[in-house]
């Protein structure tokens, strides 16, 4: 993989040679500076020190995957060093193929650039919760563009993925009630459809449109139920599970909702609409049903 890299490399171009006989030389092993303490450090031949950064991962993966593998994923920017010197040092280590095969991601942007802790563009799980989302929104964002593309973050778009979820899942959910005998043969043939794309190089956003073609398409409620559970079994997206109780509204929310309810029943629409705006600054949703009006937070 990291041909061009060691093609390109030049004795002396960024380090001095030192002990190394070869350039693309990497070290295996560490000794911790004098005086320096690390958080984990180890004797060796009276000395402390630690491994090599590409040592850690081929050690990791030998002790639990063996000394040869399946897939081995990662990000574009560990092609031509990291990753081709884990193949290096496990192959030359068990003399067999490391990995049999690589998929590598490209990077998510923010701001048009990596994400980064110093310049504020670095957003974790804990963030995303935190403005009500659910990590499986991010599945779904991430499933609109194909891996090996560049894909920009923005709040916006994350939002509209959090939306499509959603409707995705209250028709899995609502399909699965209506219960009846799926056709097989038709159902096998969607499923084929959709793990035809799913083969072309995890190209999932071809996957989905086929989920969204199925769906629109013809077919009872049964056979598109079979699909989307055949489907969830790659996308895991949680669209069967009931979605997470909100959490209760406030005094002051839950009396609004109720005037407006109330305004509602009495076909009084000026006031509900009011009342609905009002909610709605507030981040509250109001959708009627029949049974009366829900909520969900914006």
């Amino acid at each position: 993989m990291g041909e061009a890299h060691i093609a390109g490399l030049q004795e002396g171009a960024r380090v001095s040679m030192g002990e190394k006989k070869n350039p693309t030389d990497f070290a295996l092993w560490k000794f911790s500076p004098a005086g320096e303490a690390r958080q984990m450090e180890w004797d060796y031949k009276g000395r402390k020190g630690f491994p090599g950064w590409h040592i850690e991962c081929s050690a990791m993966a030998k002790t639990y995957l063996g000394d040869t593998f399946d897939i081995h994923c990662g990000g574009v920017d560990h092609i031509p060093i990291h990753h081709t010197n884990e193949i290096a040092q496990a192959e030359c280590s068990s003399g067999k193929p490391f990995v049999r095969f690589w998929l590598h991601g490209e990077f998510l942007l923010v701001k048009a650039g990596k994400m980064s802790k110093s310049d504020g563009t670095f957003i974790t799980l804990a963030d995303l919760r935190a403005k009500g989302f659910d990590p499986l929104d991010l599945r779904m964002y991430c499933y609109s563009a194909h891996y090996r593309k560049q894909l920009d973050f923005s709040w916006e778009s994350l939002e509209a993925s959090k939306t499509s979820r959603a409707r995705l899942g209250e028709k899995a959910r609502s399909l699965a009630a209506q219960g009846g005998t799926p056709d097989s043969a038709a159902v096998e043939k969607s499923l084929a459809a959709f793990a035809e794309r799913c083969g072309d190089d995890l190209n999932m956003p071809e996957a989905l449109a086929v989920v969204h073609s199925t769906l629109s398409g013809a077919g009872s409620p049964a056979d598109k139920a079979a699909f989307l559970r055949g489907a969830e079994r790659v996308l895991a997206l949680g669209l069967f599970d009931e979605p997470k109780a909100a959490a209760a509204l406030s005094p002051d929310l839950q009396a609004l909702l109720d005037r407006y309810a109330a305004a509602k029943k009495a076909k009084d629409y000026k006031s509900s609409d009011a009342l609905r705006a009002e909610l709605a600054a507030k981040g509250i949703k109001v959708k009627d049903t029949p049974a009366g009006p829900s909520w969900s937070r914006t």
